[in-house]
């Protein structure tokens, strides 16, 4: 099996490999689009399944609306449609026709519709436009709607699960009677993903809110998590978004008050998408591939028999086959590889590059000794042990590797962030270290802007309850109150 590329020679050409090595994702002959395989989509479900019970354990439900907008609904909207405008694919016509020559088909210039389509690149427009109709009194809120969906934002430059024109993602949103519920949703929905991305992905995050230049297109405030991957650079893991009233005002949504009056409902929206898949592999995989945590791995655990003979696999299956069914009944995921058609070294190293947490290695000995080998993913550390030990032993394996991830990718962090009270410090620790960079600010968007020109580096949140530290502005030398996140990012 071909080795990869390594990290630390070109961080971008390993994670291209592994994500296509690991089956978990190619390019398609549609520009800018993915085909998730099996492998990949079997971990996005995944995902799906546990945000799924969140949301639904919070109050939300699942509705689903249509992938076409009318433009006119994109145009009621001033900040949001500026923020969209340039990744709208658009439909113009609704039929083709033979070309004249008979060998292809070509769009009927008669088949122009009155009012073009836009594909949707987010939903507020069509949603709101439904829940004009849903909304009448203060008995009909809240409104807590989420969709599983894709969505189309035309990309020239793309990569794998982290940028493609189009993707897999969920959108939540909601309609509230008050601008303190619509705020307090839209922090519940910030912390949910926070959840997530921690207990399940093992990943850990900031949460903070975003600065004006960075918000949501048609959001008061915008909220999010962001990761550190192993390059230094962060990722925006998802995001939470309080509308305000602005798209109630758009779409005329007013609902009756208990005391008679007619108000403007308040919004919020908020998603993670596909990105996650990305997120998942730069966060934790190293040079010999994917390292998985258990909640979110297709397989847990991995038997691989080595025998000579049909006669010495027979007995290994028996066991095998037992114990496969013991783990299983336990919830795990198991998988018995006894293909004839490859070796078990090249077994071992298909598993390392898929990143089955566990594998178990039995052979003609280890029956006779009534012994296993068992190999970890996350430290590659390899244990025999007694049979009768195994099934214990492999399920606090599973709680021991999951905390593991985490721990390893918050140490990481802790150690790649840095506080700095000067621009040169500043500049140093952007270009020649990454991470993040806690720095005083002094609040405009014209000094977030020349940072960003000079140095690409970028306001990455305002971190939510942060402590305030009196200081000076690294650009300015403004007064400033409190430090800010810094860093490159995807």
């Amino acid at each position: 099996m071909a080795k990869l590329t390594s990290r630390e020679e070109n961080y971008s050409q390993w994670y291209n490999e592994l994500v296509t090595k690991a089956d978990l994702a190619e390019n398609s002959d549609v520009r800018g689009c993915m085909v998730i395989k099996p492998y990949g989509y079997s971990i996005w479900e995944k995902m799906q399944a546990a945000l799924d019970k969140m949301f639904k354990d919070t109050g939300h439900e699942n509705a689903y609306f249509p992938l076409f907008i009318p433009k006119s609904y994109l145009s009621k909207e001033a900040a949001h449609v500026e923020g969209f405008a340039k990744e709208c694919a658009v439909v113009t016509h609704y039929r083709l026709k033979t070309s004249e020559d008979g060998k292809s088909v070509v769009v009927d210039p008669e088949a122009k519709l009155e009012e073009e389509l836009i594909i949707r690149p987010t939903s507020e427009t069509i949603i709101w436009n439904s829940y004009k109709n849903w909304i009448q009194s203060y008995r009909d809120l809240p409104i807590l709607i989420n969709q599983w969906a894709n969505v189309v934002r035309w990309e020239m430059r793309t990569r794998l699960f982290l940028r493609t024109a189009e993707f897999l993602w969920q959108e939540g949103h909601t309609a509230h009677a008050t601008e303190k519920e619509a705020v307090a949703e839209a922090e519940q929905m910030l912390k949910v993903y926070a959840k997530f991305a921690e207990e399940f992905m093992g990943m850990p995050v900031l949460q903070g809110v975003k600065t004006a230049n960075e918000r949501f297109a048609g959001a008061l405030e915008t909220y999010c998590i962001e990761a550190l991957m192993q390059d230094g650079k962060a990722l925006q893991a998802g995001t939470s978004h309080f509308l305000g009233q602005n798209f109630a005002k758009a779409f005329d949504v007013k609902f009756a008050t208990k005391e008679g009056t007619q108000e403007y409902v308040w919004a919020t929206s908020w998603g993670v998408s596909t990105r996650l898949m990305g997120a998942l592999v730069m966060a934790h995989s190293d040079d010999l591939g994917l390292v998985l945590p258990p909640k979110l791995a297709p397989i847990h655990v991995v038997i691989v028999p080595i025998y000579k003979g049909e006669e010495q696999l027979a007995e290994i299956s028996v066991y095998a086959n037992k114990l496969k069914e013991t783990l299983q009944d336990k919830g795990l995921s198991v998988k018995f590889d006894n293909r004839d058609t490859h070796k078990p070294g090249f077994k071992f190293a298909e598993y390392e590059l898929k990143g089955v947490p566990v594998r178990i290695a039995i052979g003609g000995r280890d029956m006779e000794n009534r012994t296993l080998e068992i190999a970890r993913r996350d430290t590659l550390e390899k244990q025999t042990m007694a049979q009768v030990d195994a099934v214990d032993h492999i399920m606090k394996l599973m709680v021991e590797i999951q905390a593991n991830i985490y721990n390893k990718a918050l140490k990481f962090r802790e150690e790649s962030t840095y506080k700095v009270d000067t621009w040169d410090e500043f500049v140093d620790a952007i270009e020649n270290k990454g991470g993040f960079v806690l720095a005083h600010w002094d609040g405009t968007p014209e000094t977030e802007e020349w940072i960003k020109q000079q140095t690409k580096a970028t306001i990455r949140c305002i971190l939510i309850d942060n402590e305030k530290e009196e200081g000076f502005c690294i650009k300015t030398g403004k007064p400033s109150s409190q430090r800010v996140v810094f860093a490159k990012a995807y």
